[in-house]
């Protein structure tokens, strides 16, 4: 069930859409206005292919149409891809959802014949809308060309595309059905949580579900449009700008009787990559440093063994505001 009692607002209540077929400098510059209030917007005129996102979805639902037999075999004959059913993580957290994850590097994965066309097409057009997202965040903030957009375009990048599906509320996983008087007919699908990467491009279906944390601490429906593509900032991009950006925390419900299918390209830097506050970003803000310099892997392995709700910036914060040693 939903625990707390934190108030929901309207659905879309204070979250920008940017009509990216705007002049140039007047997309970037909401886009950094967004990332700077929220933390999370929505993105239309996109540009990304309706047939490629199509043949991506239908081969999702014909995946996990499947009995869980087949889909939980598929780790088992050591395909290229991993398949989640209700547990989220290693550490005890679950959802009403079941998930296929695939690393967007794996050489291995381009060479099966199963979901290759659709997916490597999805990857490489996702991968390019995020790449776009970042060259005009760049733009907005009067950094260099590439300062964020060269770490998922290394061909060692760590990025990671995940489809989920959560199922209609009369079909929960851990066997409630509508008779069941004393279960909530809403139950959370994805507990809330930040995001660890640089960025989140998400496209879902026509069901609702997401809602975001504004800094009210007021939960706001998504309202979707499946034409729309959700953007949200991740925790290395709130590093390094300095917490000038917000890492938003954001969740997924399961309710009414359809399905929702969502599908999230975690935008990711190579493993070993450093990340730490942009000089400009200390200078220009007027403000001492806040975190630390790390590599995406020493952050990425802490993400991964805390639980979904720990906040993990506070741990890399400088404590003096100065500079590492």
């Amino acid at each position: 069930m939903v625990k707390g009692s934190q108030k929901i607002v309207a659905a879309d209540k204070g979250i920008p859409i940017i009509d990216m077929s705007q002049e140039r400098s007047r997309v970037s510059m909401q886009i950094v206005k967004a990332c700077e209030t929220l933390g999370f917007f929505k993105v239309v005129n996109h540009g990304f292919d309706r047939t490629i996102i199509s043949r991506m979805e239908q081969e999702s639902i014909n995946f996990f149409a499947k009995s869980v037999h087949e889909k939980k075999s598929v780790e088992s004959v050591n395909q290229p891809f991993r398949y989640g059913f209700r547990d989220i993580g290693l550490n005890g957290d679950s959802g009403e959802v079941e998930y296929l994850l695939f690393h967007t590097n794996d050489p291995a994965f381009r060479s099966k014949a199963s979901f290759r066309s659709a997916v490597n097409c999805y990857i490489e057009a996702v991968r390019q809308l995020a790449h776009e997202i970042l060259e005009l965040t760049a733009e907005g903030l009067g950094v260099p060309p590439h300062t964020f957009s060269r770490l998922i375009s290394s061909v060692d990048s760590d990025s990671i595309l995940r489809v989920n599906h959560y199922p209609p509320s009369d079909q929960f996983f851990g066997g409630a059905t509508l008779s069941d008087k004393s279960v909530s007919l809403t139950r959370v699908g994805f507990g809330e949580h930040t995001d660890p990467q640089i960025l989140t491009v998400l496209r879902s279906n026509g069901v609702g579900g997401l809602q975001v944390s504004n800094l009210d601490g007021m939960w706001v429906p998504v309202f979707p449009d499946p034409s729309a593509y959700c953007v949200n900032v991740g925790d290395l991009l709130q590093v390094m700008t300095n917490g000038r950006f917000i890492s938003l925390r954001h969740r997924a419900l399961t309710y009414g009787k359809e399905s929702r299918l969502s599908t999230s390209f975690f935008a990711g830097p190579p493993l070993q990559a450093k990340i730490g506050p942009l000089q400009a970003m200390v200078t220009t803000a007027n403000q001492p440093r806040l975190y630390q310099t790390f590599t995406w892997s020493e952050y990425k392995n802490l993400a991964y063994s805390q639980r979904l709700e720990d906040s993990l910036l506070d741990m890399f914060r400088t404590g003096k505001g100065l500079e590492d040693p």
